[in-house]
């Protein structure tokens, strides 16, 4: 077979768990998922602001849409989906920036599901939405005028980011605010750990829908992920056999391991 009846042959595997473990949350299965430190202390993040009187910041990145930041930007505006249920519930609405106007928009449109009919509400909620710049040393300068001048209690900041992190992150340290950063970049990830209490590293980030809202189809993407992680383990272990060693009798044990494997993650993760 071609290379393209194999690539879609996995695209549909994987279509078809997401969409089976997707089902079983919704039934009402109960995934276990690991401790992620910092998805714990950004629900208490919203709860701390209100409890001190004062506003929480959020920063979606520098990042857009439509091009390779995407899904960092997507992996704030979830965190961003989160923040503001909690914000519907309490009347507290978080001071969200962005650096690309684009993100402006759905940021808007976030708060526009999360306070539903209440329009009054909703409307005082957009004036804390703030596209600052799209430069990120000006970014970084606005976002720091807002750790400062705004009195934030706490900072989170999850999207794309570069060396301006530093920047950012050094005034929220200063300041003693509460910090929780995340990114996918491994260069700016240095800084988040230096300045954060809480870092999400790497992937993390996109689990924000899972771990926060849990939202049925996050959910059951993760599952779905790690099941594949290990079929392609498994592939690749079998080719290298294969290849190497000339087993080619390797091939139906593998096809066994891989149905036992699929069938226990199946069985451990949802409870």
């Amino acid at each position: 077979m071609s290379p393209t009846i194999y690539a879609f042959l996995f695209l549909l595997l994987f279509a078809g768990l997401l969409a089976y473990f997707t089902v079983r949350v919704r039934a009402g299965a109960r995934p276990a998922l690991r401790r992620i430190r910092a998805f714990e202390v950004l629900r208490e993040l919203m709860d701390r602001a209100i409890e001190s009187g004062r506003t929480l910041h959020l920063s979606v990145g520098v990042g857009g849409m439509g091009d390779r930041t995407t899904a960092d930007s997507l992996a704030g505006l979830s965190v961003l989906n989160y923040l503001t249920e909690q914000a519907a519930e309490t009347g507290v609405a978080p001071i969200v920036s962005m650096a690309d106007p684009t993100l402006m928009l759905f940021a808007q449109n976030a708060i526009r599901g999360a306070y539903g009919d209440n329009q009054i509400e909703a409307q005082e909620a957009y004036r804390h939405v703030r596209w600052i710049a799209p430069q990120a040393a000006a970014y970084a300068a606005g976002v720091m005028s807002i750790l400062s001048l705004e009195d934030a209690k706490a900072n989170v900041m999850v999207g794309n980011f570069g060396d301006e992190y530093l920047l950012i992150g050094e005034t929220a340290a200063w300041r003693k605010v509460d910090h929780v950063g995340g990114t996918s970049d491994p260069n700016t990830l240095p800084f988040i750990y230096a300045s954060a209490q809480e870092t999400l590293f790497g992937e993390e980030i996109y689990a924000a829908g899972a771990y926060l809202s849990r939202i049925p189809a996050h959910l059951g993407s993760l599952i779905t992920q790690d099941a594949m992680r290990w079929l392609v383990a498994l592939i690749i272990l079998g080719g290298i056999l294969v290849t190497t060693l000339n087993l080619g009798w390797i091939w139906p044990i593998m096809a066994v391991l891989a149905v036992i494997i699929l069938g226990s993650i199946a069985m451990s993760s949802l409870r």
